[in-house]
Order: C-alpha cells, then sequence, then structure tokens
C-alpha cells in the first residue's frame, strides 16, 4: 500500500505519556477521550484485557468520528501491570498504591500493553499486544512511601511511571522499554503501515 502522509492519528487517550509518545512519531494527530467502560470479565487473561480494552477505547471514538471523508485512523491502548496472575490496575489511593509498590518490589512482573486500530473511513480495525518483563529493587517502606508522596504512583497501573521517578525502583526490563510507558511505538508503527501510514 502506498503511504499516504496526509492521514491522521485520532489517539482514543487522555494520557499525558502517550500523547508524547504519538507526538514523537511526527504525524498529524489529535486527541479525543474514550470515556469507555474499562470493566472486563473475570475469566479475561491479560492479552485479552489489554487487546479488548484497546479496541473498546478506540471504538468508543470511532463511533463519534465514522465517516467515509475521514482520512483518519482511530488508536486505542490499554496498559496492565501483571504480577503472579494478579492484574494491578491504578492504584485507588495513596494506600493502594503502598500496597501494589510493596508487593512489586524485589520481583519481576509483566507489563502488557494493547493496541486497536480502526480506519476511520471504512471502520477496518486491527488489535495486537506485547508484554515486557520488569524487575523491580528491592526496596524499604521508607522508599516506598517517599514515591507514593510524589504524587507519581496515582494514575498510573502497578502504581509507577517508568519514565520519571519510578525508574529508580527498576533494576532491569527485558523487552520493549515503551510498553511498559503505556505505547510500544515500534508495534504502533508496524500497525500504521497496514493503514497507509508509514513513520518512515
Amino acid at each position: 500500500m502506498k503511504s499516504d502522509h496526509s492521514r491522521r492519528i485520532v489517539l482514543a487517550s487522555t494520557s499525558p505519556r502517550r500523547q508524547e509518545l504519538i507526538a514523537s512519531l511526527h504525524i498529524p494527530y489529535e486527541i479525543r477521550p474514550s470515556h469507555a467502560d474499562e470493566h472486563t470479565p473475570g475469566d479475561w487473561t491479560p492479552q485479552q484485557i489489554v487487546e479488548g480494552l484497546a479496541l473498546r477505547k478506540a471504538q468508543a471514538v470511532y463511533s463519534l468520528i465514522a465517516d467515509p471523508s475521514q482520512n483518519a485512523v482511530v488508536v486505542g491502548s490499554d496498559t496492565i501491570v501483571v504480577l503472579e496472575d494478579q492484574v494491578l490496575g491504578k492504584p485507588v489511593d495513596d494506600a493502594d498504591a503502598f500496597r501494589m509498590l510493596k508487593s512489586l518490589q524485589g520481583k519481576t512482573h509483566h507489563v502488557y500493553t494493547g493496541v486497536a486500530c480502526i480506519d476511520a473511513a471504512n471502520g477496518q480495525k486491527l488489535v495486537r499486544h506485547q508484554s515486557t518483563k520488569v524487575r523491580m529493587k528491592e526496596l524499604s517502606d521508607q522508599k516506598i512511601d517517599a514515591y507514593v508522596r510524589s504524587g507519581e504512583p496515582g494514575d498510573k497501573a502497578g502504581a509507577y511511571g517508568i519514565q520519571g521517578l519510578g525508574a529508580t525502583l527498576v533494576e532491569r526490563i527485558e523487552g520493549c522499554y515503551f510498553t511498559v510507558v503505556g505505547l510500544p511505538l515500534s508495534l504502533l508503527s508496524d500497525m500504521l503501515s497496514e493503514f497507509g501510514i508509514d513513520v518512515l
């Protein structure tokens, strides 16, 4: 398919981190919050959760802008942290953030991010995911408390942000860094190319 440089991305997210990552691709984009329901069945696998929610977010925005004249691709994304088969979403409060970080410290967990793309003109869709292993350092209660009080964990799956102060809590990762941040750019680039959008 010939690359179409006039196409734009509609990001179905209000996440500042995802906005920064989309902007780094130097493709025209706009932001449309999805307001999608994020509840999932209890028997869904991590892969089903992130792919299902990414698609749900993209579909919510697609339903608002679907039009044959729209030269855009809607992108939805969702990220979860999984520790020993337990899914960790965003903490509900500081105590919950402390509990999550306490459970993650000194252990290896997986971060899953799902990405969904929908062509606004014809509804063609593509859904994929990636996972990355993250090993946390051994952390004292004092260090965990200091990080929680920084305010950074509040809106992040697993209660940490690897692109900020949370980087100091991480010992190592295996896989894509951007999967942990919330939008795997290499995967997204491959997906966009199937809609005629080539990053390079």
